[in-house]
């Protein structure tokens, strides 16, 4: 086992302590029965990986999930569309939250693994209280990393609420990228941690590229437009507006192998599904699924 394997696991215990002891806020729907906790993680073959405050550089080769043989069972072996519509039945089994109790999840969700007090802010990899959640200058709001006007979804219980595409992010940083498509290039964003922008798109720092990436295929896997939403997928431009795509493609693959799921995401995946929608993003589980289906 690499020494980057290690410490992703100890920094993934670490946290998984710290959060333990946190509740969960009220659910709008009974969540789905019989949802084993989170297993032990098992070794994988993933090279390397972040931490949560940096990046990964070996793109990821095939995994091992503890989830295979439970979660995932109907998925493993498959590619291409098989591979995609079987992991849209699996983790459309969901609990939905209203969009309220988002706040109180993202406290859980991306808490600070050094600081039980705050949460980790996505672009910007600030710590923040997690008491400054709001819509003023210095507070920290909720950003649709799936722009909710790319399928003029909204705010809307389902992909308005989705956890697994939903992080707290500094009001103004999150103002700056709007709902812009994901794109190399463009001016520093002030404060944005090394985020860039221009006229049609957003790049995230380094090491949220990953994490944004997957989030995104993610949406493109769960929300096919078949439970009265729109079919959200991803494509080769930017500047799509109010259509249900998000770009470039090409670009979030590449963003995705340039830096690997780290603990910190890794134990995100975990609480979503323990404590709030038990369902998986199923790239942070298995990242080599990003090119089986694209």
């Amino acid at each position: 086992m690499t020494a980057a394997r290690i410490h992703r696991k100890a920094v993934a215990w670490a946290t998984a302590t710290v959060l333990a002891g946190l509740t969960a806020p009220a659910l709008t729907a009974t969540p789905a029965s019989a949802i084993p906790a989170s297993p032990a993680p098992i070794s994988a073959t993933t090279t390397a990986a972040g931490t949560g405050t940096g990046t990964g550089t070996a793109a990821a080769t095939a995994t091992t999930s503890p989830y295979d043989s439970t979660y995932y069972k109907n998925a493993v072996g498959k590619t291409g569309s098989s591979l995609k519509s079987a992991l849209h039945t699996i983790i459309s089994n969901q609990t939905k939250i209203s969009y309220s109790a988002v706040w109180n999840a993202l406290k859980a969700t991306d808490q600070d693994p050094n600081n039980s007090n705050n949460v980790i802010l996505l672009y910007s990899g600030v710590s923040r209280s997690k008491s400054l959640n709001g819509g003023d200058v210095g507070d920290w709001n909720r950003e649709h990393t799936w722009a909710k006007s790319h399928g003029d979804f909204g705010e809307v219980t389902g992909p308005g609420t989705d956890l697994h595409h939903l992080r707290p992010a500094d009001v103004q940083v999150n103002s700056i990228r709007g709902n812009l498509d994901f794109d190399n290039g463009g001016s520093t964003v002030t404060n944005g941690g090394g985020s860039r922008v221009d006229s049609d798109s957003f790049e995230p720092r380094d090491a949220d590229k990953g994490d944004v990436a997957r989030m995104i295929l993610y949406m493109a896997v769960r929300y096919e437009g078949g439970d009265g939403f729109a079919d959200l997928e991803p494509n080769e431009k930017v500047d799509n507006g109010s259509a249900p795509y998000i770009g470039k493609l090409a670009v979030l693959k590449a963003w995705s192998e340039q830096d690997p799921p780290s603990a910190f995401e890794e134990k995100r995946n975990d609480v979503i599904y323990d404590t709030y929608q038990h369902n998986r993003n199923p790239f942070i589980d298995h990242p080599e699924w990003v090119e089986a289906i694209w």
